[in-house]
């Protein structure tokens, strides 16, 4: 499976905004984008970029998109074209596609710190859904699906303490959570006002119509 192996701070200065790739390091005041000085597109000539093209508009919300659910190009494309295919709001459709990877949904329900730590427990088959193993990261979770650790991985100390620090985190109102019990369920599907990521998505649409 392909993925960004490039330094996850570098995604987060070209986009201007933290896209919290490394979990709660991304508090700390290490954090490139906290400091002022290092605000800017990387590169030697990054704070001299001032003009933005139409397309370059466009182009930078795709890429904050995919880099903030951890993307390829290729599998964002499907995505998009499924949306496409749908009589709903193309826009709306390829949000809630994105949110309901089951690597995503594990990061949302608290059962792990960032999304690629997510990919990385859901690759190594760490999560059932409705009670069948599933190791593929972009598997698309549906209304009343039930998502949880599997029984062996209960007892590992990592897997304890990552659930133990996601409990005071926010659970979005699509999904219910049950962290004693290390589960949980999509009570509905996503909505556009469910995701909070800070994205105007009707600039990809136009920029995958051209």
């Amino acid at each position: 499976m392909a993925r960004n192996t490039g330094p996850t701070c570098r995604q987060c200065r070209r986009e201007g905004m933290k896209l919290f790739l490394k979990g709660d390091r991304c508090f700390s005041d290490k954090c490139p984008i906290v400091k002022k000085q290092r605000n800017q597109p990387p590169g030697q000539h990054g704070q001299g970029r001032r003009k933005v093209s139409e397309y370059g508009l466009q182009l930078r919300e795709k890429q904050k998109v995919r880099r903030f659910y951890g993307v390829m190009e290729t599998q964002f494309r499907r995505y998009v074209d499924r949306a496409q295919r749908s009589q709903q709001p193309t826009g709306d459709v390829m949000l809630s596609l994105l949110e309901r990877r089951l690597d995503n949904v594990v990061y949302r329900m608290g059962f792990a710190l960032s999304r690629p730590q997510a990919r990385q427990l859901v690759r190594h088959g760490h999560f059932s859904v409705n009670g069948r193993k599933v190791s593929i990261p972009s598997f698309i979770v549906r209304q009343g699906d039930e998502i949880e650790v599997r029984p062996r991985s209960r007892e590992m100390a990592s897997i304890k303490e990552i659930v133990e620090r996601g409990h005071g985190r926010m659970v979005p109102e699509w999904v219910e959570v049950q962290r004693d019990q290390y589960k949980g369920r999509v009570i509905r599907l996503p909505e556009r006002q469910d995701v909070d990521v800070p994205v105007e998505e009707h600039l990809i649409v136009e920029l995958y119509s051209r």
